[in-house]
């Protein structure tokens, strides 16, 4: 048998071994590519917040930047200390392949309530 015919085959063997570790790294970087984008949407969805209640908004008013700014499903928690206000939004990582993955990105601001 000479070694042409013994090799027959391995190039399919060998595609079918490593397209599995192609795919799981693709998705990887796909998932760590959506959590990027939710992190940074809900960081300024945070920013914006701190930066309302800290001009005089209402909590209904800076609700309603946080959603513009973050998007659909948004979580907003404000919080007062004194002078200080911390506005933290979370924001679900998902879409397409991520729906059923329970991923959150949040972000937290603080901004000094102007008199």
């Amino acid at each position: 048998m000479t070694t042409a015919a013994r090799e027959r085959g391995a190039v399919t063997a060998e595609l079918a071994v490593g397209l599995p570790v192609v795919v799981l790294l693709l998705v990887a970087v796909l998932t760590i590519a959506a959590a990027s984008g939710a992190q940074l949407r809900a960081l300024d969805a945070a920013r914006a917040g701190a930066r309302g209640v800290a001009i005089g908004q209402d909590e209904g008013e800076v609700r309603t930047t946080v959603g513009k700014v973050c998007g659909d499903g948004c979580g907003v928690r404000l919080e007062r200390d004194g002078e200080w206000v911390e506005v933290a939004v979370s924001k679900p990582v998902g879409g397409g392949w991520f729906t059923h993955v329970p991923l959150r990105a949040t972000g937290t601001a603080t901004a000094w309530v102007e008199p």
